[in-house]
């Protein structure tokens, strides 16, 4: 896709035929992705699955062998360097012997319009660390002030790697707090994370990666239905594994001591097996399959 093509289409990001090998590895082998503004995109993935090589090219840190990226209608540097695109790493050195305020006052000043530094930090949640050396902030402090890094551009896109990384569970409602009030002004986001519970309550939309590729994209939902089936859960006394395993409609089974955990295919079948067979089984649940068995469906070593 072409940078004016973009424009037409009034996309945030817009990637065509994205492609990158290290030697003989394809880190990145094909990816088709539109993001439109306002949207908050979760990008999941195993290990090695393209991801952080995806995110280097939009930020133009990195070169694609084939294909195109643009960020609002820009090659990607240009992007950045226009303050268009803000990103927020997992890691990465602060200065160590300089304030919180003064760090993100030399952010600012790089940029032709940035955000007055004391809203930056508002923004953030830092505004009581700005007097702080950096040395003396904790790994939840120091991801957050990388988050007021980030925003002093006052981006129209903001990219984020593992973002709660290292935040105790108050901070993280704090930081996803302050990131709906972001998004609520139009802006778009996109977030690779390891916390699913993240993906599934903030995300518009999640993109599934494996091996480089695009294997599933849509609404949380939409990427739930993509595999069907049903989770049966129990109290079974006396179960054996390997019975319930073998039952009619049963794809995968896990037990710890007496309770079982059935991943159906038909879990009206799987029930009615379960109870000829042992018929003390009680306190049992049925529910859909959430978005992790849909991430370990479509990414694992079998999908």
């Amino acid at each position: 896709m072409t940078e004016a093509t973009a424009v037409r289409t009034g996309a945030a990001v817009a990637i065509s035929g994205l492609h990158k090998g290290f030697g003989e590895v394809r880190a990145v082998d094909g990816v088709d992705l539109l993001i439109s503004p306002g949207e908050v995109v979760a990008l999941l993935g195993p290990n090695g699955a393209g991801k952080s090589t995806t995110v280097d090219m939009m930020l133009g840190l990195t070169r694609p062998d084939r294909g195109s990226v643009s960020i609002f209608g820009r090659a990607p540097r240009a992007a950045v360097s226009a303050g268009v695109i803000g990103a927020m790493p997992q890691s990465g050195s602060l200065l160590e012997d300089a304030t919180v305020a003064e760090t993100v006052g030399l952010i600012a000043a790089l940029h032709r319009a940035p955000l007055p530094v004391a809203t930056a930090l508002e923004r953030a949640g830092v505004a009581d660390l700005a007097d702080r050396r950096c040395t003396r902030l904790s790994g939840g402090q120091k991801q957050r002030v990388r988050f007021a890094l980030a925003l002093v551009s006052d981006p129209d896109l903001l990219v984020l790697d593992e973002p709660t990384v290292a935040m105790d569970v108050e901070t993280r409602r704090e930081f996803w707090r302050s990131m709906r009030e972001y998004t609520s002004g139009g802006r778009t986001v996109l977030f690779a994370t390891h916390y699913l519970e993240e993906a599934e309550e903030y995300a518009d939309r999640v993109v599934l990666m494996r091996s480089g590729r695009v294997v599933a994209d849509g609404s949380v939902a939409q990427v739930r239905a993509a595999v069907s089936g049903r989770t049966l859960r129990a109290v079974v006394p006396g179960v054996r594994r390997s019975v319930v395993a073998g039952l009619p409609g049963v794809r995968g089974a896990e037990t710890r001591g007496e309770q079982v955990s059935l991943t159906c295919s038909d879990s009206d079948a799987a029930l009615r097996a379960l109870l000829a067979a042992f018929p003390d089984a009680h306190d049992i649940e049925i529910s859909a399959l959430g978005l992790e068995d849909a991430f370990l469906a479509l990414t694992g070593e079998d999908a």
